[in-house]
């Protein structure tokens, strides 16, 4: 997964902060009806960033673009050199006219939905802890084109950016 050097720069900035904390902070809030008086709260700098950033469903009509999710592999096969990039492409108007949210939220909940369904089959429901990548990809990966994420492959191909 990439990111532009502008989104990265906020998420830096967030973390300088102290907003990326999860553990509760006293905060001393002025009183609405006497400002010189302060209370004393609790809160947790995510959630209180959270609050008070825009509702990302409220974004999405205006966002343009497509997201892009692949994964670029290279390696040897038989001793000879390989190249293979599989990857989606889902475009934002198209997510917020099926879902009425862009394409990050779409990305990110049909594969969770996905995985979820996987378990509830019994087809990815062995007992212990595992990583998703032991399982047998195949119905994932059909589930993902039926549900919206349709997937492309580039074999052998100069995939270099």
């Amino acid at each position: 997964m990439t990111f532009g050097q502008q989104y990265l720069t906020y998420l830096d900035c967030i973390q300088n902060l102290g907003m990326s904390r999860i553990d509760e902070i006293t905060y001393e809030a002025p009183l609405a009806d006497n400002p010189s008086e302060k209370v004393k709260v609790k809160i947790v700098p995510l959630q209180f960033l959270k609050a008070v950033l825009p509702n990302p469903q409220d974004l999405g009509e205006n966002y343009d673009g497509e997201t892009s999710i692949g994964c670029r592999i290279r390696g040897l096969k038989d001793g000879k050199e390989h190249t293979y990039y599989i990857y989606n492409n889902c475009r934002h108007q198209d997510a917020y006219k099926e879902t009425g949210m862009q394409g990050v939220s779409y990305t990110t909940g049909v594969p969770a939905m996905i995985g979820a369904m996987m378990f509830f089959k019994g087809l990815w429901n062995t007992p212990g802890v595992h990583n998703v990548e032991e399982f047998d990809p195949d119905p994932f990966m059909e589930q993902l084109n039926k549900q919206g994420l349709p997937w492309h492959e580039i074999h052998d191909e100069d995939i270099e950016l």
